[in-house]
């Protein structure tokens, strides 16, 4: 029953005087800690959104996916991807300790190690690739969705938690095996150069 219909209700039995008073205090306490429950959480919503974790998260998002900076610097060998994996810090602090979810904080981190082994796949196909993989707006998109209350993302995430924690271990290991091909092929290949003008 809406609102309104139970307001109407309430005053035809008031008029009637079927309605006690207790119950409409019971109803009137209600209403209020309704509203209560309602002001607090848009007070935190908007303390994480004036928050500089928060704004730095959007900031970040705009420049390393909307202008490329991301696949750009994971150009520079060896270090590119690392460097540009650093940023993802002030999201999983608005993650776990504003928004304080850890369906949430496994999806940061998720989407960065994805982008992170993205990005390592030899012979330029992950620099390819990472101009088509968004992974900060990604993640700024859920956490808007987290900080608005949109039902639809957050049981979208929590769904997905436990696949989330999986994802992470797999995309480890991947970096892990990606990184040390990556340094056995640079040995071969300054011993390679090496042989030849010894």
């Amino acid at each position: 029953m809406s609102e309104m219909q139970s307001n109407r209700r309430r005053q035809a039995q008031q008029e009637l005087g079927l309605v006690d008073e207790k119950e409409q205090a019971q109803d009137a306490r209600a209403m209020q800690a309704e509203q209560e429950r309602i002001r607090r959480k848009e007070e935190r919503r908007m303390d994480i959104e004036l928050s500089t974790s928060y704004q730095m998260t959007q900031t970040i998002a705009r420049w390393m996916d909307k202008y490329f900076l991301d696949p750009l610097i994971g150009l520079i060998p060896g270090l590119g991807d690392a460097l540009s994996s650093l940023l993802v810090f002030p999201f999983i602090y608005v993650a776990a300790v504003k928004v304080r979810s850890l369906p949430l904080t496994l999806a940061v981190i998720f989407n960065v190690l994805r982008d992170m082994a993205i990005g390592l796949i030899p012979f330029w196909v992950g620099n390819i690739l990472d101009f088509f993989n968004r992974a900060y707006l990604q993640n700024f998109r859920l956490i808007v969705g987290f900080v608005e209350d949109d039902r639809e993302i957050i049981r979208e995430v929590n769904r997905k938690a436990f696949w989330m924690g999986v994802g992470i271990v797999v995309c480890c290991i991947l970096i892990y095996w990606l990184i040390s091909i990556a340094i056995a092929a640079t040995a071969w290949t300054f011993h390679f150069f090496s042989s030849l003008f010894s």
